[in-house]
């Protein structure tokens, strides 16, 4: 018997990095798995790779409707949502003095809307339901801290957190719990995308950046997509049934808190 059998689990911007990721380890551990992502054509390919446990289901987390139809199709799926992963999220940066309202509005959007309301459609389901859930939130590093080019970033993940207190206080009474994880540097395509920007604005070569921040991580590397798994199952595991409202730093040592 696996770890997850008969579990079903929602994750949103699962097509690709660290949601595929989480996709792919619980389908392994026996989930059936829905991987919502904007982009459906990346959701669907990845479904296909994880095979009859994987789900695809097109979700813009900055539509409300969207986010009611994906909620809807994702708990008929399997019978019933029983863990949801609040992982989609967009990043920017700049100097203090050139943020646009664009990309504060943006931001805010996907990253503090889109978990709430999305956690929201998510826990009215399992209430429906009448058997509890997992809800896990991601957060970061950067929700613990400001940072003189990521204003807005950090201030959408230190949201996120603040939203995980609230929300885990309100919802264990219906055997909900709601708890977050916090990484520090991930390797991948987001922080390629992270590195080109700190390029751009403190005339670094490409890969510098990179390079200094993994560096200066404790365990002396950057994280790994992998590294965060071991959290998410424990937080979607019986093992956590006590723990509420809580944010875990899995970060290599850069955060104590």
């Amino acid at each position: 018997m696996k770890r997850f059998d008969g579990r079903n689990v929602l994750i949103t911007g699962a097509a690709r990095g660290i949601g595929r990721a989480f996709a792919t380890a619980f389908a392994a551990e026996g989930a059936n798995v829905v991987i919502a992502d904007i982009d459906i054509a990346q959701a669907r390919e990845t479904a296909a790779e994880i095979g009859e446990r994987g789900h695809a289901v097109q979700l813009d987390v900055a539509d409300q409707q969207s986010i009611d139809a994906a909620i809807v199709e994702a708990d008929a799926t399997g019978g019933g949502i029983d863990v949801l992963i609040n992982n989609a999220a967009l990043f920017d940066l700049a100097p203090l003095t050139e943020i646009s309202r664009e990309s504060f509005d943006r931001l805010f959007t996907v990253n503090v809307a889109g978990t709430l309301f999305t956690l929201q459609a998510v826990a009215k389901a399992m209430i429906a339901r009448g058997r509890g859930g997992k809800i896990i939130n991601m957060a970061s590093q950067a929700g613990r801290r400001g940072e003189p080019l990521v204003a807005v970033y950090c201030a959408t993940k230190a949201a996120v957190i603040s939203l995980t207190q609230s929300a885990g206080l309100a919802l264990i009474k219906n055997g909900i719990n709601v708890n977050a994880i916090a990484p520090g540097v991930v390797e991948g395509e987001h922080w390629d995308g992270v590195d080109a920007k700190f390029a751009q604005y403190e005339n670094r070569p490409l890969g510098e950046k990179k390079r200094l921040v993994g560096e200066a991580v404790p365990y002396g590397r950057m994280g790994t997509a992998e590294d965060l798994i071991g959290m998410a199952f424990f937080l979607a595991g019986p093992e956590s049934d006590y723990v509420v409202a809580q944010t875990y730093n899995v970060d290599g040592g850069n955060w104590m808190s």
